[in-house]
């Protein structure tokens, strides 16, 4: 007799960005098990003087990697691997290998930040969508602009998003999968030269 699990399809999601973008909070509002983190107190100072959120926000940062799983619908899973945003995590990038997609979380404040990930997304040729987390008194961008400013494929989706906010973080994820089996069926009905 088969387990429970047995007929679940895991699917491997990089949630990746510049740092103090919200990937860590992302991981954890969406996740249904407790979300793995791997964060230590800050030691380097943010670009404004402040954290991401402002003045009195405990400033910390993934060491290593976050981790949480959230269930789409019966039978399928996303298993949600949170990147550093700083150079240390580099060889994480290896954790590409294998995913279905990617969500390059972005701060328009700071988007350069996010430039890293969409450049090794796009040589690794991992579909991916930029969500825009849109921060409490940060000047809003439209997906266009924000598309433009990063020299987007065309087709590539820019969605703005409350990281902190589990349906809108849902919400990111089902446009991700839809965005990947796209890419992933026009790649494997494509003809061979």
């Amino acid at each position: 007799m088969a387990s429970a699990h047995s007929d679940l399809l895991p699917l491997k999601i990089l949630v990746t960005g510049g740092l103090g973008a919200g990937k860590t909070t992302l991981v954890g509002a969406v996740s249904e098990i407790r979300p793995l983190r791997t964060e230590q107190p800050s030691t380097g100072a943010w670009p404004d003087g402040e954290g991401p959120g402002g003045a009195g926000e405990r400033r910390t940062t993934t060491l290593v990697m976050d981790f949480g799983r959230i269930t789409l619908r019966p039978g399928l899973s996303l298993h949600l691997f949170g990147t550093p945003g700083h150079d240390r995590g580099a060889f994480l990038w290896e954790l590409s290998r294998g995913a279905l997609g990617a969500v390059v979380l972005t701060d328009t404040r700071r988007l350069q930040d996010c430039f890293p990930a969409v450049d090794h997304l796009e040589r690794r040729g991992v579909p991916f969508l930029v969500a825009v987390n849109c921060f409490p008194g940060a000047r809003s961008h439209g997906a266009h602009d924000v598309a433009a400013a990063l020299d987007l494929d065309r087709g590539t989706p820019v969605v703005l998003c409350d990281a902190r906010d589990r349906d809108s973080g849902k919400e990111v994820l089902v446009r991700l999968v839809e965005h990947a089996a796209r890419v992933h069926t026009a790649r494997f009905l494509d003809p061979v030269p």
